[in-house]
C-alpha cells in the first residue's frame, strides 16, 4: 500500500512590520508530519485545507502541481509559506 505523500512547508518571505511571534524565518522548513507542532498555530489553521488537497492530488490555478503559496493570517507579521508534495515517498 502506498503511503501518503510528504508535505515540506517553507517560510519563504515575511511582509509585515513586526518579527514573528513564534520565530518563523525565511528559509525555515518544515516536514508537516513529524514536525508540524513547530509552525505556528495560526499558520497551520491556513494551511491544512493546502496541504490536505495536495496530499490527496488536487492542485491550485496558476500553482505548479503539488504546490501551493500562502500566506499567515497575523497582519503584523505576514509569513509566506510555501507547500510541497513529495512524489517520491516509497512504500509501506
Amino acid at each position: 500500500m502506498a503511503r501518503r505523500p510528504k508535505i515540506t512547508i517553507t517560510v519563504v518571505d515575511r511582509k509585515g512590520s513586526c518579527p514573528c511571534h513564534r520565530g518563523h524565518v525565511p528559509g525555515q522548513s518544515f516536514d508537516f508530519d513529524t514536525e508540524r507542532g513547530k509552525l505556528c498555530p495560526m499558520a497551520m489553521h491556513i494551511a491544512f485545507p493546502y496541504i490536505d488537497i495536495l496530499r490527496y492530488g488536487g492542485s491550485f490555478p496558476g500553482e505548479k502541481p503539488g504546490e501551493a503559496t500562502f500566506c499567515c493570517s497575523d497582519v503584523e507579521t505576514i509569513n509566506v509559506f510555501h507547500i510541497r508534495r513529495e512524489e517520491d515517498r516509497g512504500t509501506s
